[in-house]
């Protein structure tokens, strides 16, 4: 056993031996351990200006997601107070449709015959003007007409707006829409907070420091137990779960608004304009004479405008074919002993609330999406201060105390490869550095910067650092 740890050790000689050989053959003095001492100092020097700048690129991330907050109290206020209104407007409505009802009770028999005649005519008419532009999806827009019309009041065909059901659904999906984009928030809130928390415990121990001034040395920071009160630990395991940097798919602060905004550009889609009248339809081409029908606008109404798509997902914009059917118009001129609801005050009620109703969800809509596009671009900036400032924050749970956080461990330096009738190899010098908490690596340092000027230490550290990020920065 002592032959052969003595053999190894001997090996060990040799190796280094020759390394120096051919460092003197080629005219190249290999450091000394004091030499790389030097360099591991100089390169800790010039990391600790990179630290200080990471964590005042992490407190502008803070910064401006503070000033995002900010926004979002003034964006909620106007979103309560827009959908209070709302809420106030389609109560009124569902009252005047009520009491409107009760006036379509006295003359109700002859109302419903009349009903009847009335619904395959709309259905007809819709179909053919339907048809007229739109190449499909007209038996698809007559079955969608027949459920409208069957849970349709007679009356309510000659109320002008949308009807308070439609204004209703509109409201949950808006909902489910706003519950999404605060969830999307607050993942990004938590998302920042965390890279602050964890940047502001390096600073802390920056501060910690005698003199507590840059450059500090950062090996007793790792491997102090940090200890938190319960409540404070909590949180952080709070931060922790709900953090979108620690999910596997995160990709960004960004992409997390980005379905959203897509999806916004056609929230009304499935209501349809508000239009009255009638008109004829017109299909628009492009140049090659093709037609898209997802775009194909339609007048059936008057001045009022709808596309294929519009119509294929609101079939009750039909009802405004109204005054195509003789039976309809009937259903509006009908006397109900004596009196014509339809030409009474309620009437002109049920459709200021409506269009009350109308304007505030339009109003609510426009306010989610503003506020989605200034997330969409917040969140751009974040990305980008996260990538190159966020890796600070993985330094506050390094545990490795026992070495410097900078260490150069070898420097091997590599003559010009002479190849045959080929352009020659430029000389690279090698060097073996240790960073952080991280693995060991190798660098490659262009060959005519000699190891022993401050420059080759700096291309060093920084060569590094830029490998230490690509595994502590979660954006690629």
């Amino acid at each position: 056993m002592l032959m052969m740890m003595m053999k190894k050790k001997a090996t060990k000689t040799l190796a280094v031996v020759a390394l120096l050989l051919v460092s003197a053959a080629n005219g190249i003095l290999s450091p000394t351990d004091h030499d790389l001492s030097q360099m591991s100092q100089l390169g800790e020097k010039y990391l600790d200006k990179q630290i200080e700048n990471a964590i005042n690129g992490v407190k502008e991330m803070k910064s401006i997601m503070d000033k995002s907050s900010d926004e979002h109290k003034t964006f909620l206020n106007s979103l309560e107070e827009t959908k209070l209104k709302k809420e106030e407007a389609l109560r009124t409505a569902q009252e005047m449709e009520t009491k409107l009802e009760q006036e379509e009770e006295v003359c109700n028999e002859t109302m419903r015959a009349l009903w009847e005649e009335c619904k395959p005519c709309l259905k007809n008419t819709c179909v053919k003007y339907y048809s007229r532009t739109c190449s499909s999806g007209a038996g698809m827009v007559g079955r969608q007409l027949d459920r409208v019309l069957n849970r349709t009041s007679p009356f309510s065909i000659w109320i002008n707006g949308e009807n308070v059901e439609t204004l209703e659904k509109e409201s949950e999906r808006q909902n489910q829409r706003f519950h999404s984009l605060e969830d999307k928030y607050s993942e990004v809130e938590d998302g920042v907070d965390g890279i602050f928390s964890d940047s502001m415990k390096v600073f802390d121990h920056m501060r910690s420091l005698d003199p507590p001034l840059f450059p500090f040395r950062m090996p007793s920071l790792w491997g102090q137990k940090q200890h938190r009160s319960q409540p404070e630990a909590l949180a952080g395991e709070i931060r922790v779960a709900r953090s979108p940097l620690q999910e596997p798919s995160f990709h960004g602060f960004q992409s997390m608004f980005f379905p959203m905004m897509e999806s916004a550009r056609d929230l009304f889609s499935h209501m349809g304009p508000m239009v009255d009248g009638d008109g004829d339809m017109e299909a628009p081409t492009s140049e090659d004479g093709s037609v898209n029908e997802d775009v194909v606008i339609t007048k059936p109404f008057g001045t009022g405008q709808m596309t294929c798509r519009e119509i294929r997902r609101n079939s009750a914009g039909c009802i405004k074919l109204r005054e195509e059917c003789q039976k309809c118009k009937d259903i509006k001129n009908l006397d109900c002993s004596g009196r014509k609801p339809l030409e009474g005050p309620l009437k002109a009620e049920l459709e200021e609330a409506l269009a009350a109703a109308e304007r505030l969800t339009q109003l609510y809509s426009a306010l989610l999406r503003s506020f989605e596009e200034r997330m969409y671009n917040t969140s751009a900036v974040l990305d980008f201060l996260n990538q190159q400032f966020s890796w600070v924050s993985s330094l506050a749970n390094s545990t490795d105390a026992k070495n410097p956080f900078f260490q150069v461990q070898a420097v091997i330096s590599k003559e010009r490869q002479e190849k045959g009738g080929e352009e020659n190899e430029p000389s690279q010098t090698e060097v073996s550095v240790h960073l952080f908490d991280a693995p060991p690596m190798t660098l490659q340092v262009p060959g005519d910067i000699p190891w022993s000027e401050p420059k080759f230490t700096e291309v060093v550290a920084q060569k590094a650092l830029d490998r230490y990020k690509e595994g502590s920065v979660v954006v690629k």
